[in-house]
């Protein structure tokens, strides 16, 4: 199951909007994907980032995979933990495994509205024999 409070791109980002600030990080499914991570690189703060574009990459031993900015905005926190110690985004994808903050400008919840639900996050999965 995917978390109810969450929204999900159908690259297996995931978003929780506080106030105007979108924290992004990747879905269970993607983050059982990923074995012997060898380096994570993530946005710096400041960065502006457009809905849908990569900003960023995770490494492992035998793929990169690019991460996409599920809204547009303005990287204002990063987990940089996480490039020292990659265990937490594997072992807690959905709570310390977060990877970034965007601060989103206009209306907060209208930056959401292309994303996909919890429920039709999970049709995606079972649709594609995950």
């Amino acid at each position: 199951m995917v978390p109810g409070n969450l929204r999900y791109t159908k690259t297996h980002e995931w978003a929780l909007l506080e106030g105007d600030v979108v924290t992004v990080g990747i879905t269970k499914f993607a983050a059982d994907q990923l074995t012997d991570i060898t380096y994570i690189e993530l946005p710096s703060v400041g960065k502006k980032t457009i809905a849908g574009s990569a900003c960023g990459n995770i490494e492992t031993v035998k793929a990169v995979s690019d991460l996409y900015s599920p809204v547009g905005g303005e990287v204002c926190a990063v987990n940089s933990g996480l490039t020292a110690d990659a265990a937490p985004l594997t072992a807690d994808p959905y709570g310390t495994g977060w990877l970034f903050k965007l601060r989103v400008t206009g209306n907060a919840a209208d930056a959401l509205s292309g994303l996909l639900t919890p429920g039709a996050y999970q049709n995606q999965l079972e649709s594609e024999g995950h």
